[in-house]
C-alpha cells in the first residue's frame, strides 16, 4: 500500500498552498478572491482568530484543521504547521492556509512560504485587510492625518527581548505606532516608550474585536495603558494605537465606542 504522504519517488504534481488573509474579522471585509477560495476549499488550515462566520463559508465536505495559538498554548508548533502544509501539498492536495488579517503582517506567512518553496510546493498569496487597517477604520482613527501624523509603524509587542528592541523614533509627534500582540506586555511597553522619551500624556487607543459586533475602543493616555487593559479586561484580538491620531474619531463611530478617561 502506498503512503499518500511519502515524498520519495512520488511523481504526482503537488497541490498549491494558498496563503489567504481573512481580514480583521467581519466576513464582509474578505477579498473576492479569498471568499472564492474558501467556498471551493477541500482543506482549510486556519488560525484561531478567524471568525467562525468565515469558516462557515467553506463547503460541507471541506476538512477544517485548526492550528490555533495563544500566549500560553500552541495547538501546533510553527515548524509542524510548515510541515503539515508541505505534506498535504506533496500529497496532491490544494491547501487554503487561512490567517487573520494579512498573511505577511505578523502572520508568519513568510516562514510558511519559505518552507513550501524549499519543498518545491507552489504558493499563492492572497492579501487581506490587515488587523491594523481594519481596527483603525472601524474605530474611526486615521492612522495618517495631515494635522497629526505622516508616519506609521507596526511592531509586535509580544516577542523575545522586548526591552532590547529599538523603538526609538517610532512614536511621538507626527507619528503613529500600532502594536500587535501587546496586551500581556502593556506595562513593559509603557515603561519602554516613556524611557525613550515619549510623553506619558500621549493619546492611546486599545481596539478589541475590531470590525465585529463586540468591538470596543478604549481611549486614554500612555501612562494609563496597562490600567486600561486590566480594568476593562481586554482580550485578544486587540491592537494598541499610540499617537495624536488616537484622540481623533469620526462622530459616526461614537455610538459603538466605549470611551474611558483613564
Amino acid at each position: 500500500m502506498i503512503d499518500p504522504h511519502a515524498h520519495s519517488g512520488d511523481q504526482r504534481r503537488p497541490g498549491t498552498v494558498h496563503l489567504v488573509g481573512a481580514g480583521p474579522g467581519d466576513p464582509d471585509l474578505l477579498t473576492l478572491r479569498a471568499a472564492r477560495l474558501i467556498a471551493q476549499a477541500q482543506l482549510i488550515v486556519h488560525d484561531g482568530l478567524v471568525d467562525p462566520a468565515i469558516l462557515a463559508m467553506a463547503p460541507d465536505h471541506a476538512r477544517l484543521v485548526s492550528v490555533a495559538k495563544s500566549r500560553s498554548r500552541h495547538t501546533m508548533p510553527q515548524d509542524a504547521i510548515n510541515q503539515l502544509l508541505v505534506d498535504e501539498a506533496l500529497a496532491g492536495n490544494d491547501v487554503v492556509r487561512l490567517k487573520g488579517g494579512d498573511p505577511f503582517v505578523f502572520g508568519r506567512g513568510g516562514e510558511e512560504a519559505e518552507a513550501c518553496h524549499a519543498a518545491g510546493v507552489p504558493v499563492n498569496v492572497v492579501p487581506g485587510i490587515s488587523a491594523a487597517m481594519g481596527a483603525a477604520a472601524a474605530a474611526g482613527i486615521a492612522l495618517t492625518h495631515r494635522d497629526a501624523a505622516s508616519t506609521v509603524s507596526f511592531v509586535a509587542g509580544q516577542c523575545k527581548g522586548l526591552a532590547d528592541q529599538d523603538w526609538v523614533g517610532l512614536a511621538g509627534k507626527g507619528r503613529t505606532l500600532v502594536i500587535y500582540m501587546g496586551l500581556a506586555t502593556a506595562g513593559a511597553i509603557t515603561e519602554k516608550l516613556m524611557a525613550d522619551g515619549l510623553s506619558p500624556a500621549m493619546p492611546v487607543a486599545v481596539v478589541e474585536n475590531a470590525t465585529r459586533p463586540t468591538m470596543r475602543v478604549l481611549r486614554g493616555v500612555l501612562a494609563g495603558l496597562e490600567q486600561i487593559v486590566e480594568t476593562h479586561r481586554v482580550k485578544s484580538p486587540a491592537l494598541i494605537i499610540i499617537g495624536e491620531v488616537a484622540a481623533r474619531a469620526g462622530a459616526h463611530h461614537l455610538a459603538q465606542i466605549a470611551e474611558t478617561a483613564l
